[in-house]
Order: structure tokens, then C-alpha cells, then sequence
């Protein structure tokens, strides 16, 4: 396959240095992110040291400090990409270009000399709901005036026949409601077998029918994009030869339940600033979050065909988070990955309930441990492996808590079933008191909360500044911002306890089944809600008698972790509610931009939903497809021993 790179070539290098940066300042950007963590991380590890070096380290205490230490350094990356973040959008500047920022929707022509394709992979899910989400992306399109330089593919890898049935009645019900132009250039293909899952399904596409396009916009089943948005990736890809994929930030809608809504509210208050800042110090080698994103289709068939990977769960197998795998082989090969953070237009939906949102961490969890066996990798960038640890940190981090609070416990109280001691050694004249450090304590104490909490009040100075009317005002906006703090505290010891049974089920070899989603509302049961919290409550209930009986001041410090845990059943239930996610919208809690300005494509999807053709018998022709131009996606190698020279375009083969 010709490359689009020699195609463009020359006429778009100067519109490349333009709009990306420079190599010359990448480096600089890494380093200093990475200095400012580092320092940060080392003094948070200091004052510790000094905390436990008044009696001398117990073995116990190197253990605490090494794991505080991992902790430290964690909050310190998220909080300075939050600074840095907090800097650029303040100043107005494009996080890559440094330039001032300019609505990138309004900048630039289509290339109409090359074709796209947005393609929606689906396994199982809701007919309605993927139906009614990819006709109002067709429909964004379509009303842009570009439909003929797109194609629509929706990729079923369903297996269960009631769906399947209830796919292809859909299917034709949307190409006679779409008309004959627009349907021209929809196509549907169910695989019979669902062969390497998501992976699988793109695969078969690219090498059917990935010759015929330039790029490839890849949707989730939940996914919703604006024409404005989807224009503007292509265009940015067509004017950076060097781009092989971009990545746009999701913002969750229609969510209904109170903790639907409380994650709704967060990520769009929170996501602008964390992905400006990650957007700064990532520069051409971002990550790939598996939708909402485009793709130069050659670039992604010539790098990116992922093979099994030797031994057994969690680190063989499968490559189930393919998404990072993938953006971080376009990098080795040379190709460059960007986060496009300050395009707006870009939605998808998530788990309403507590249940639901563990369910589908519990299947990232396997996914992103499995990439520690791969960073031995030959030829990756290390910020590809940063965001191999990264991933897999982001879970692993809670049984890291978990265990920083239970050998707390254990050396607290193992200190108060002991005596004092202040003569340690023979002839001494004067006893050795203990010193106090609780100013250092609370010192330590107070800077954690800082980074743990500051970066939300740079979002919401950031959102009172310049977008306060989007969340319904000032008040309701400040209000929101406070009552999410108190939700994500008091959700946090329940979540902890989830990701580290989680993570230790993966270290141990147990595999998860990878099923679609709930994505709709529902309220968790009490009896659910109960089966899915008693371990955590009975373990609290202890842990806490245990403290009050040996260490009362011990137990005031994890009173917040155990009221969590405790609580978790009423938690679930109530944070599921419909009525209470209602209420809260009525009293203007937890308003999103979403909310305040609908935009078409919101509109579309929910009159298509509120208006589905209830007719039960309906053709079941099964559609034509087009015709193939088939070329080979070869699988990569991802052996440490591997040796290969890597130049632009060019991938590491089993060939």
C-alpha cells in the first residue's frame, strides 16, 4: 500500500511545523515535567524519612516508606500535569504548539482527494442504542455537505441470536429511514466468529477494505461525535504527514443516576485540564484510549497487527488493552501520537452504578497489568512505556493503599501493645524521650491533600473564569464542585477495595470474561448491593474494633476508609438512584455543559431513541457489502531480543 506520507509530502511540511511542535523542544518538555514530579515525589519521601527516623526504622517501616514513596510519586504526576494544564488554558495557549488557541473546527480545508471510513465495532449491546448513536453521526456528516468523502461501517462481532436478529431488522429499518444517497455509503458486517475480540474486528476491516481509505475514525458503541469534531481530525491528520493517530477526550452524557451523574460532572469539569497538561509533556507520543480517535489506516496496518503473547494470565495471552499496545507500536515505528485536548464535539457514555463501573475496571485491570511484561520490549519510546506503568499503576495504586494501611495497623498497634523504653543501653545518664512530630505529620498530611485536591480547584478557578455558564452558574457550579469532593471521598475506600481484589485475582491467574457493557441506568438492588459489599463491611468491621481497642487515635485517622467500607452496600444503592440523580439535576447539582447547550448530535440520539419504530416485522435482508481490496496486516514481534533499525514508516515483522 502507497504511503500518504509520499503522496502529501512536500506541500504539507510547512503547515506541519506550524501546527506541532518542533523536535527541538520535546526533550526540554519531558525533562522538566518530569524534574518538577521527581523533586516533589523526593521531598513527600523525605519528610517520611524524618517522620520514622526518630526511633530508628523498623522493617516494617522500610516496607511503609518504599510504598508511600510509589504513592507519592503517582499524585505528584497527576498534580503537575494539572498545573501545567491549569497554565495553558488560563493563558488560552494550544498545549502542543504553545501558540495562542484558536478553534481548530474553523481552521483548514479537506483534502477531498482522499476518503475516510468511521467504523463502530459493537459486541452484544443494546440495538437501540447503537443504532440510534451511529445514524446521528451519519447524520453530522451528512448535514457538513461531505458525505461523499465518507464511508460508514458498522462492525458486529455479536454472537447471541436474539441480537443478532434484532441487528439486521434494525439495520434495514436505518438505511430506508437514511434514504438511498446516504445508504450508498453505510455498510454492515457481522463476523460469524468473534476471533481476537475488538482486535480481531478492526483487523478483518483494514485488511477487507482498509486499502480504500485514507484514515479510519473508530467509535465505541456508545460513542457520539460532532461533524465539527470528526472534520477536524481528519483535516489535522491530513496536514501532518507524520501523524498516525489522534486522540481526542470523551466527555460522558446521559447519565441519569446520582453517580452517573457525579462521574458526568467530574470528567467535564476535570478532563480539559488534566488532558492540556498530559497534552504539554506527551507531545508526539500520546496514548490511545481505543475510540473517539483517528487513525492512518497504512501507518496502523503496517505497525500494529498484534500477535498472542507467550504464557499465562495476566501477563499472556490475548493483548486485551490493545489501545495502548497500539499507539505504542506507531510510535516505534516512527509514526506520531497526539491528544488533540482542547477539541470539543467528542461524548460517550459510562457505567451508571458502582456495580457496573467495578465490572468494567475489573476487565482494565487484567488489561493494563498485562503490559508490564511488555516493557522489555525492543525499539519503544519511554513515554510509551510511561504509559504502560501509568495504566497499570492506576489500579495497582489501590492495593498499594490497601497495604499502606494495614501495616499502619500492624506497626500502631504492635507500638501500643509495647512498653516504652527510654534507657536502651547500659550506664546511659539520660533517658532518650521520644520526640514529637506530629507539625511534621500534619505537615505531610496537609501537602498530600493538596495534590490530591488542588488540582480540582484549579479546574473549577479555570471554569469560574471562562465557562461558569455551562454548569448553570457560578453557585451551582462551586456548589457541584464541593459536593463531588465529598462523593469521591466517600466512594474512594469502596473502589480501593475492588481494584486491589481485582488486581491480586489477575496476579493470581484468574481470567475475566470481556462482555459488552451496561451502559444504560438501572438502580443496584439492595440484595446485589449487599453480595458485592459483605467481604469489605465484615473486614472493616473488624479492622475497626481491632483499632478502637488497641489504638483509639489509629482509628479516628481510618475512620474515613472504614465509614466507606462499612457503608458500602446503602453507598451503591443510594448512589444508583434515578430519583436522586433526577433531584439533584432539578436543584441544579451536578449540571454539565452537555446539559446546558445541547448540542445536534446529543438532540439527534435523543429523538431517535424517544422515537424508535416500534414495528416488530421488518426486512431481514442481509446487506451487500463492498467489494474487497484485501491486503495483509502483518503481526508484530514484541520480544526483548528483537534487533531492527526503525525509520519512519517502517515496522518490526515476523516476516
Amino acid at each position: 500500500m502507497k504511503s500518504n506520507n509520499q503522496q502529501e509530502g512536500v506541500q504539507m511540511s510547512t503547515v506541519t511545523n506550524e501546527h506541532f511542535i518542533k523536535a527541538s523542544a520535546k526533550t526540554a518538555r519531558k525533562y522538566a515535567y518530569g524534574f518538577f514530579v521527581l523533586i516533589t515525589a523526593i521531598t513527600g519521601s523525605w519528610a517520611m524519612t524524618d517522620i520514622f527516623s526518630v526511633d530508628g526504622f523498623t522493617a516494617i517501616e522500610i516496607v511503609l516508606l518504599f510504598l508511600f514513596t510509589l504513592t507519592f510519586l503517582w499524585i505528584s504526576a497527576a498534580f503537575w500535569s494539572a498545573i501545567i494544564g491549569f497554565t495553558l488554558l488560563m493563558l488560552r495557549r494550544d498545549p502542543v504548539t504553545l501558540q495562542k488557541a484558536i478553534n481548530k473546527a474553523q481552521t483548514g480545508q479537506l483534502d477531498t482527494r482522499q476518503r475516510q471510513a468511521i467504523i463502530m465495532p459493537v459486541y452484544n449491546e443494546d440495538t437501540n442504542r447503537i443504532m440510534s448513536g451511529f445514524e446521528a453521526c451519519i447524520k453530522e456528516i451528512e448535514k457538513s455537505g461531505h458525505l461523499s468523502n465518507f464511508d460508514f461501517y458498522m462492525l458486529s462481532d455479536t454472537q447471541q441470536k436474539p441480537l443478532i436478529e434484532a441487528e439486521l431488522v434494525a439495520w434495514n429499518k436505518l438505511i430506508a429511514r437514511m434514504g438511498s444517497d446516504t445508504a450508498a455509503h453505510m455498510f454492515y458486517r457481522r463476523r460469524e466468529k468473534n476471533t481476537d475480540r475488538k482486535v480481531g474486528n478492526v483487523k478483518d476491516f483494514c485488511e477487507r477494505w482498509g486499502a480504500n481509505y485514507q484514515s479510519m475514525i473508530v467509535l465505541d458503541a456508545d460513542s457520539l461525535m460532532t461533524a465539527d469534531s470528526m472534520l477536524t481530525l481528519v483535516k489535522t491528520l491530513q496536514s501532518n504527514p507524520k501523524a498516525g493517530l489522534i486522540q481526542t477526550v470523551p466527555i460522558p452524557i446521559r447519565q441519569n443516576t446520582l453517580f452517573g451523574r457525579f462521574l458526568q460532572f467530574a470528567s467535564s469539569l476535570y478532563c480539559p485540564t488534566l488532558a492540556a497538561g498530559q497534552a504539554f509533556w506527551q507531545t508526539d507520543t500520546a496514548n490511545y484510549w481505543g475510540h473517539n480517535a483517528i487513525i492512518r489506516i497504512d501507518a496502523f496496518m503496517a505497525s500494529c497487527g498484534l500477535p498472542h503473547l507467550p504464557g499465562d494470565v495476566p501477563f499472556g495471552g490475548e493483548i486485551l488493552s490493545h489501545d495502548f499496545v497500539e499507539a505504542a507500536l506507531l510510535r516505534r515505528a516512527g509514526w506520531h501520537v497526539y491528544l488533540l485536548a482542547d477539541l470539543e464535539g467528542s461524548y460517550e457514555e459510562v457505567p451508571s452504578n458502582i456495580i457496573d463501573y467495578a465490572t468494567r475496571d475489573r476487565r482494565w485491570v487484567q488489561g493494563n497489568l498485562q503490559h508490564l511484561g511488555l516493557l522489555k520490549t525492543e525499539g519503544l519510546k519511554n513515554i510509551s512505556k510511561l504509559h504502560f506503568v501509568l495504566g497499570a499503576f492506576a489500579y495497582v495504586s489501590s492495593l498499594v493503599w490497601f497495604v499502606l494501611l494495614l501495616l499502619s495497623t500492624i506497626d500502631a498497634t504492635v507500638r501500643a501493645a509495647s512498653e516504652d523504653v527510654f534507657f536502651t543501653a547500659a550506664h546511659q545518664l539520660f533517658p532518650a524521650w521520644p520526640v514529637d512530630k506530629s507539625d511534621s505529620i500534619f505537615a505531610l498530611l496537609f501537602a498530600t491533600a493538596v495534590l490530591l485536591i488542588g488540582p480540582k480547584f484549579l479546574s473549577l478557578i479555570h471554569a469560574l473564569v471562562y465557562r461558569s455558564y455551562e454548569f448553570g452558574g457560578a453557585s451551582k457550579l462551586i456548589a457541584s464542585t464541593l459536593i463531588e469532593i465529598i462523593v469521591a471521598i466517600v466512594i474512594a475506600p469502596l473502589m480501593m477495595a475492588y481494584h486491589a481484589y481485582f488486581v491480586l485475582n489477575a496476579l493470581a491467574g484468574k481470567n475475566v470474561s470481556w462482555n459488552a457493557q451496561s451502559r444504560e441506568g438501572r438502580t443496584v438492588p439492595w440484595s446485589e448491593a449487599m453480595k458485592r459489599t459483605w467481604a469489605a463491611t465484615t473486614l472493616a468491621i473488624l479492622w475497626g474494633a481491632l483499632t478502637w481497642y488497641l489504638t483509639p487515635l489509629l482509628f479516628w485517622w481510618l475512620a474515613p476508609v472504614l465509614i466507606g467500607l462499612i457503608l458500602g452496600a446503602p453507598i451503591i444503592h443510594y448512589s444508583s438512584s434515578l430519583q436522586l440523580g433526577i433531584l439533584s439535576r432539578k436543584h441544579g447539582i451536578f449540571i454539565c455543559p452537555c446539559e446546558v447547550i445541547e448540542q445536534p448530535v446529543t438532540k439527534s440520539l435523543r429523538l431517535s431513541l424517544n422515537n424508535l419504530d416500534k414495528q416488530s416485522r421488518y426486512n431481514k435482508t442481509v446487506p451487500e457489502l463492498p467489494p474487497e481490496k484485501w491486503t495483509g496486516m502483518p503481526i508484530q514481534m514484541l520480544k526483548p531480543s528483537e534487533k531492527a533499525s526503525l525509520k519512519h514508516g517502517q515496522s518490526i515483522t515476523n516476516e
